[in-house]
């Protein structure tokens, strides 16, 4: 899998002269794209979602577009819709912003659940209905929302059938000194930056095409599924994992282990994987969320009481 790995440490150093620190956010965003998931961004405002967003569509050659979401935000504003030419006496259809290769769905929160469920077929289906017929979005089609934890104002609450359809969800949090120096240093460029060689979209699709071929060993797969059912017996939670979570979890170990450069995965691999994948799969029981308990120390009691599987039998 060196092919995926070159391919991959080429993209996070071209989407690293943009967003800088927080390689291992780019590292899982990289995995949801390779296994063509969509990515849930919860943080403040001002942390960079956009510019990772803008910075992943340009490193892989892919149009970008971004929809700011507000309460009067209509289906149509997303979709498209068909607008009459006196030209012609017809009307042409006019294709709304979510057609493109990466979409930034900005505070995906504040939309209405009518607009929420929109972009929930495009996510699941690749395609949005529009006027009575179906329109396919480009491949690869890569979506990132947004939302913000500090703001419940003039909101509407993701369902949780919702959230399940996102690959993994990401917290960037505040940049580390370092980086936080470069950005205020930073000078906008002159020209845009040339295209990288990993700037095409047939490349990528490629690369998604290689992950499915990593090896993920019986011995692996009971232990994902172990870790699962454990979600769903843990008396914390009024929620478990879903079948298709444990799918993401699997698909993920994979395009991990193709990241790390090897054509087999190992239990590191779903353990590194695990918090992303999970953390907005399960739903806490009020009594234990209100004392402080979070999705993420969960996660990692369940990681650590469920048996690992020996790398011998692994391999």
């Amino acid at each position: 899998m060196n092919t995926v790995k070159e391919w991959a440490d080429a993209l996070q150093a071209s989407v690293g002269k943009a967003f800088f620190g927080k390689r291992g956010t780019v590292e899982k965003a990289v995995v949801a794209l390779l296994c063509r998931g969509h990515v849930l961004i919860e943080d403040v405002p001002g942390t960079g979602k956009t510019v990772l967003a803008r910075a992943l569509a340009h490193g892989v050659g892919g149009e970008f577009r971004q929809i700011q979401c507000t309460p009067d935000l209509l289906p149509a504003d997303v979709l498209g819709v068909s607008i009459y030419n006196p030209g012609t006496g017809g009307f042409d259809f006019r294709e709304g912003p979510i057609v493109a290769n990466v979409v930034l769905v900005d505070e995906i929160n504040r939309a209405t659940p009518r607009t929420q469920s929109a972009l929930l077929e495009a996510m699941a289906e690749g395609q949005v209905s529009v006027e009575g017929r179906s329109i396919p979005l480009p491949d690869p089609f890569f979506l990132i929302a947004t939302e913000s934890p500090v703001e419940s104002e003039g909101t509407f609450p993701l369902p949780e059938v919702q959230k399940d359809r996102f690959f993994l969800s990401l917290s960037l949090g505040y940049p580390d000194r370092a980086s936080e120096l470069d950005i205020m240093e930073m000078r906008p460029p002159a020209s845009p930056p040339g295209r990288t060689d990993v700037a095409d979209v047939s490349v990528l699709r490629s690369m998604q095409q290689q992950i499915l071929g990593v090896h993920v060993d019986g011995s692996l797969r009971r232990y994902i599924l172990a870790i699962v059912q454990a979600t769903r017996s843990d008396a914390r939670l009024f929620l478990g994992v879903s079948p298709r979570g444990s799918l993401a979890l699997y698909k993920g170990a994979q395009a991990l282990a193709a990241l790390r450069g090897r054509d087999y995965a190992v239990p590191e691999d779903v353990q590194e994987i695990a918090p992303a994948v999970l953390r907005k799969r399960i739903v806490l029981k009020a009594e234990h969320s209100s004392k402080g308990l979070t999705e993420d120390a969960v996660i990692r009691d369940v990681l650590g009481g469920v048996g690992v599987p020996p790398l011998a039998d692994a391999v």
